[in-house]
């Protein structure tokens, strides 16, 4: 299996955010996929950043890593971050490790924040 098919990466530009869904497997091989999609213009052009974990179904400390890049990239650039809920695996992962804690989360993409 590729890259690719591990992990799928969306961006969605909606109104008032812009939208990263994840689904698949966010580790060490993949985690490049949403290092490169973070740092486009496109993300960095809205006041929040989404990243949408319901379709992510596994994450490593890799992962994680980079999602707390994403986080601060977001403070450096002054946009509000948030995360949905992701499968169970994902958040025992965010618990345990107390990034979950870090992370303002949403019940959808589109929830207000």
């Amino acid at each position: 299996m590729g890259v690719t098919e591990q992990l799928q990466v969306d961006v969605r530009d909606a109104p008032d955010r812009v939208v990263v869904s994840l689904s698949g497997e966010l580790d060490m091989a993949s985690a490049p996929l949403l290092q490169t999609a973070v740092e486009s213009a496109e993300l960095a052009a809205k006041n929040v950043v989404v990243l949408d974990l319901q379709g992510l179904q596994f994450l490593d400390s890799t992962g994680l890593r980079v999602i707390l890049a994403v986080r601060k990239a977001c403070q450096e650039r002054g946009q509000q971050i948030a995360v949905t809920r992701g499968s169970e695996q994902v958040e025992r992962l965010l618990a345990v490790t107390g990034v979950g804690d870090h992370l303002q989360t949403i019940a959808s993409a589109d929830a207000p924040l």
